[in-house]
């Protein structure tokens, strides 16, 4: 086989169990369930980072977000950070990327907000609040993605270089009211576009859905999702008619919250068919029990992406939702997949199908993300399909931060100094993955923000949340559901303590070692 190709599927908050390949028995996925038939399917495949830009930045780089320093979003990946995708052009491969990128915000937000100032010391000046300089944000180069959501730029894709890609056409933004190239095409085909997005527009319902739900008034035809799908087949066609290997990666903006599937994915499934997960009701952490507080004394606002509660009825709603947006994706992955077929580049590609975090997805009591980490939000669906491999599934560990390396290695090309992360297919497994998670900015009566830090083993998840003074402790093989927190129990002292030694040798093994020192002869 001569150097292949690369269609490196990304979703967007998609949990591994929410398709069929991963054991959903409700949710429709066949092309996606097809990939995982011809391939091998990783069924521990842990992100770095649960948020959406650290970890997009992880995966780009094979760093650390404690290394990269994307610790959040809003921050953009260091215009200077190499990435696996600039090694494949550099190499002669044609770059694309198309849909969700999110290494930069897209709001009007600057990076920098969380400086709190004390009223009895004389503060800095604002360049010299933080460790870096606030000018290392400056430029325009750091607001490509905020430009085009803009669309100062999403007339024509920007074809500049971003991050190793030549070729860029982007979707910012979320659900129904996604910016970029996406809106600049749906309001070519519909000039009215923009009266149909949003809840204040959305189409009546008879049925009570639950927060961040609404039926939008977008056809399918005009989505995000076929947009995706319509321009990676168009790039996807163009590449056929190269005598050039190409790297496309295809990023879905779905199945994240809020929950607008479009059209006949609206119905698809009926709330009384989804099952509730089987934590549902187990407080297992403090910060659980507040969250639940807060949201029974009417304290809890349930916007934004910060773990939502709900009851039963608003859980099997919400998910009935996020599986007709996950079924949205499948048809979008079968319609690429054809093109590859249609295009005779389907035998000299590699597939590859991820997403950038999970979903606490009704997990004990919850929806969403952040400052939980429950397997349905830090473990992700991993699929690599290509000719000649046999069907399997792996049950080793792997990160969100090995891509790179593997990807490289099979396109023939070494991977770059300060890369972390392993080739989950030749490289010895680790004895555990670190995930971290930095909140955004100091609570009332904190110096610090709230952080955790998690250790996944084959067996075991722990997680420690210096701030909080509490921690976690889960026997995966006996409790895979994560109801009983063992952290605390005498009988787990032993399991605890040699858990911490793991977790302190991993961290320890992913000291950068960037830059790279002077050569001594």
């Amino acid at each position: 086989m001569k150097q292949p190709n690369f269609l490196f599927i990304i979703c967007d908050q998609l949990r591994a169990d929410h398709l069929g390949c991963y054991g959903n028995r409700v949710v429709q996925t066949p092309h996606i369930d097809g990939l995982a038939a011809r391939g091998v399917r990783f069924d521990r495949s842990y992100v770095a980072y649960p948020v959406c830009m650290p970890n997009r930045a992880c995966l780009m780089t094979g760093r650390m977000a404690s290394d990269h320093r994307g610790i959040n979003n809003g921050i953009p990946l260091d215009l200077e950070a190499t990435t696996f995708v600039d090694v494949l052009a550099h190499h002669g491969y044609r770059t694309g990327l198309i849909g969700k990128s999110h290494l930069q915000g897209y709001t009007p937000l600057d990076p920098m907000y969380g400086y709190i100032v004390d009223d009895e010391l004389t503060p800095p000046p604002e360049e010299l609040q933080d460790a870096l300089r606030r000018s290392r944000w400056d430029g325009g180069g750091y607001r490509i993605e905020r430009r085009i959501a803009s669309g100062e730029l999403a007339e024509v894709p920007y074809t500049d270089g971003f991050y190793g890609f030549q070729h860029v056409e982007l979707v910012t933004r979320h659900a129904d009211f996604t910016d970029g190239h996406h809106l600049a095409w749906a309001e070519k085909l519909r000039p009215d576009f923009k009266a149909l997005v949003g809840k204040e527009n959305a189409l009546p319902d008879h049925r009570p859905r639950g927060p961040q739900a609404w039926r939008t008034a977008v056809p399918p035809e005009l989505y995000s999702t076929q947009f995706i799908a319509n321009r990676s087949r168009s790039y996807i066609e163009d590449s056929g008619q190269r005598d050039q290997p190409f790297f496309l990666q295809v990023s879905f903006t779905d199945p994240h919250h809020p929950f607008t599937p479009p059209g006949k994915y609206w119905d698809m499934y009926d709330p009384a068919d989804i099952p509730l997960p089987q934590s549902f009701g187990h407080i297992t952490t403090p910060r659980l029990e507040q969250v639940h507080a807060l949201h029974a004394a009417g304290k809890h606002e349930r916007k934004g992406g910060f773990a939502m509660p709900v009851n039963e009825e608003e859980a099997r709603a919400l998910l009935a939702l996020t599986y007709g947006m996950i079924s949205f994706v499948d048809d979008a992955v079968g319609e690429i997949l054809a093109q590859l077929e249609t295009s005779g580049m389907l035998e000299n590609t590699v597939v590859i199908l991820t997403s950038d975090h999970g979903d606490l997805g009704g997990d004990h009591g919850v929806m969403l993300k952040r400052m939980h980490h429950y397997q349905g939000l830090v473990r992700v669906p991993t699929l690599w399909t290509e000719p000649g491999t046999a069907p399997s599934v792996r049950d080793d560990l792997i990160s969100t931060i090995d891509f790179p390396t593997t990807i490289l290695k099979r396109a023939g090309l070494q991977p770059f100094n300060g890369a972390m992360g392993r080739d989950f297919f030749s490289d010895p497994e680790p004895d555990g993955l670190i995930i971290e998670e930095q909140a955004g900015r100091p609570q009332p009566g904190s110096a610090n923000p709230p952080s955790l830090r998690t250790l996944v083993t084959r067996n075991h998840r722990m997680t420690l949340s210096p701030d909080d003074n509490f921690s976690e402790l889960y026997d995966l093989a006996e409790d895979p559901n994560e109801n009983i927190n063992l952290f605390n129990a005498p009988e787990a002292a032993t399991r605890r303590a040699d858990l911490m030694e793991i977790m302190v040798r991993r961290m320890m093994q992913m000291q950068s070692t960037s830059p790279l020192p002077p050569f001594a002869p």
